[in-house]
């Protein structure tokens, strides 16, 4: 897999806007990324030295269209940490 083809998002929420401060960054990944992949990615892509990778798998949610209810996709969510110093640009200013 392609290291850009593994980062799909950054993820913005209020609580990834608080992990900022620890130096930890959320991004929507691939399905079938691994840690080494979604590793690689970020630091070829930011330019930055990443030192742990912690991955979540988020289900899909129960949602009404009409009558019917449908299950949205789940999808992969990856949180990386930095090291002390580095950060990404991308985020500043969210």
């Amino acid at each position: 897999m392609h290291p850009y083809e593994v980062l799909r998002r950054p993820v913005v929420t209020e609580k990834s806007t608080e992990l900022q401060a620890q130096g930890k960054y959320a991004f929507e990944v691939a399905r079938g990324a691994n840690k080494p992949q979604i590793k690689q990615a970020v630091e070829k892509a930011f330019k930055v030295r990443v030192t742990a990778v912690n991955v979540v798998t988020v289900r899909g949610k129960l949602r009404r269209v009409g009558r019917r209810q449908v299950l949205t996709q789940p999808w992969k969510k990856a949180i990386v940490t930095l090291q002390p110093g580095d950060k990404i640009e991308l985020f500043e200013g969210v």
